[in-house]
């Protein structure tokens, strides 16, 4: 029996081999489809959303209290506003299903048009180096970036300028532009054929190991491992062996069909399956450093309340309103990233005389410790901006307007947006580049789980210390008042914390081992679907 096993598994990798150096082949040299020429419709299917979406949420608490609308009927308030009715249940499901519809369209292009695009380049020798794929996320970060730029100032002042139709009107067109700039490039496109989600994939590795729990794991080569088409591994690695046991193949008439394929795939599963949960499992240390990193980059309510009680004033009949500073961060990112691309590198290249850049979990680790720094100077500059609110009177007055400029703040604004552009591009690259061709989406979507989980993480954080630091009566660090608050204090507590995480990134960073990130990353088992 296990002789047929291994005379069907060397037939099989046989014919694998074969069909993965055609499909290597193929895209790099006889294909004029992905390159270069595909992504600007990418970054602008991208951009264009993110300028929609985000145009949208500023003002639209402000349209849903008022008494506007723009579809005919479904105005719950007069003219004057004084006389409203409630909703009927045509209104509500309407507007339900706009936000629905918004949703699902805003998470189905975000999650998958990084990959998508990073699948484009992937295709052609010329560009299979860490080099364009580095300035291509950088890009891409970049074009998301002025997006909500535009968003937070153009789309709003139209809405606030124009009226509810024309301001509104001004994100539909922007949608248009999105679905119309992806299709255009359609023909040109490098589309893999889609397969089962990966999550299904992991549970039936678990399930499989679980099951084939009392199989012995042998330390010699006698075991014979089920391939899938199209893979080149022949075997699992060593590590997290224990979930081996989920391709092996204890007994070929009953766990194969006669032509070679799992009966059960929830009791024998591929070796990419394990090898892939395997990826997984083991990014999850690097990638819990960025969830402390979010934690401090989600801090954006308080320094609202920060720059609120500070001199906003750029001249004397002009001042910025304080909810508009945390566009300083994004335009912070715009300007690194701008940079680090087009000055920092070509002059290190030039000085080096050979191509230079920082590797990714350099950049991480940077991003890192510009996080922390941040967090330094915010609560540098809280204390100063509370001592001089109670030397001015202002200590029972936390609308009171110091004398102290809110410009300040611009320092922690420009060091949080280059730890955000450091970190963020550098994980997302970390990622991809880490995980096998399978798990692209997977990939490119932990930075954002990571930043969910963070949100949840902060809140929990916060709810503590008020809750710690108000006891007997106290005034609680993050009080209603600023004044009597120390949000200093708390600043202080997020840079130990983020100081914290670093050393721990290092820590990660080292048990991790090589990174497979330099390396070439070819199609594996993805069909190209020819349209």
């Amino acid at each position: 029996m296990k002789n047929e096993v291994q005379q069907l598994n060397a037939k099989t990798s046989m014919e694998d081999f074969i069909s993965d150096r055609s499909m290597m082949r193929e895209p790099l040299l006889g294909t004029s489809k992905g390159g270069l020429r595909t992504l600007p419709f990418i970054l602008a299917n991208e951009a264009f959303e993110k300028a929609a979406s985000y145009g949208l949420l500023p003002n639209m608490i402000l349209y849903l209290m008022g008494g506007y609308a723009i579809i005919p009927g479904a105005r719950p308030c007069d003219e004057s506003g004084s006389e409203c009715t409630s909703w009927n249940i045509f209104q509500f499901t309407l507007l339900a299903s706009s936000f629905a519809l918004m949703s699902i369209g805003a998470g189905g292009i975000r999650s998958s048009s990084l990959a998508f695009g990073a699948d484009q380049l992937l295709t052609r020798d010329d560009l299979g180096n860490a080099g364009i794929l580095e300035r291509f996320f950088n890009w891409y970060y970049f074009a998301a970036s002025a997006a909500v730029v535009v968003a937070l100032t153009l789309v709003v002042y139209i809405q606030e300028q124009f009226g509810w139709k024309v301001g509104f009107g001004v994100p539909v067109m922007l949608m248009l532009l999105s679905s119309l700039s992806f299709f255009l490039a359609s023909p040109f496109y490098v589309k893999l054929k889609a397969k089962a989600g990966s999550f299904v994939s992991f549970a039936q590795v678990l399930i499989a190991s679980w099951r084939k729990r009392s199989l012995h794991l042998s330390e010699s080569a006698d075991e014979v491992y089920y391939p899938k088409k199209g893979s080149r591994p022949t075997r699992p690695s060593d590590k997290l062996r224990f979930l081996n046991k989920a391709c092996i193949v204890g007994n070929a008439q009953e766990e194969l069909t006669p032509d070679g394929n799992a009966s059960d795939p929830w009791r024998l599963c591929t070796i990419d399956q394990v090898e892939e949960l395997k990826a997984l499992i083991k990014v999850i240390p690097m990638w819990s450093t960025g969830v402390v990193m979010s934690v401090t980059i989600s801090q954006t309510t308080f320094p609202v309340l920060q720059a609120g009680s500070m001199d906003r004033h750029i001249i004397s009949y002009f001042e910025v309103p304080a909810g508009s500073f945390a566009t300083f961060t994004i335009i912070s990112i715009l300007l690194w990233i701008g940079t680090y691309d087009r000055i920092i590198i070509p002059l290190a290249a030039r000085i080096m005389g050979k191509p230079a850049r920082l590797s990714v979990r350099k950049r991480m680790g940077i991003g890192l410790i510009l996080s922390s720094m941040s967090m330094v100077v915010c609560a540098i500059i809280e204390g100063v901006r509370r001592e001089t609110a109670i030397k001015e009177g202002f200590s029972d007055d936390p609308k009171g307007v110091t004398d102290m400029s809110a410009y300040w703040l611009l320092i922690h604004h420009m060091v949080s947006g280059m730890a955000e552009a450091l970190f963020a591009v550098g994980q997302n690259e970390f990622f991809y580049s880490e995980f096998p061709k399978s798990m692209a989406s997977v990939a490119t979507n932990l930075y954002g789980v990571g930043m969910s989980v963070a949100s949840l993480i902060a809140s929990l954080i916060m709810s503590s210390i008020d809750s710690i630091t108000s006891r007997d009566g106290k005034e609680s660090w993050v009080s209603s008042n600023i004044n009597k608050a120390h949000f200093d204090y708390y600043y202080w507590f997020l840079a130990g914390l983020s100081i914290v995480n670093f050393f721990y990134y290092l820590l990660c960073s080292r048990a991790y081992g090589p990174s497979l990130g330099e390396q070439n990353r070819f199609w594996d088992d993805e069909e190209i679907v020819n349209e």
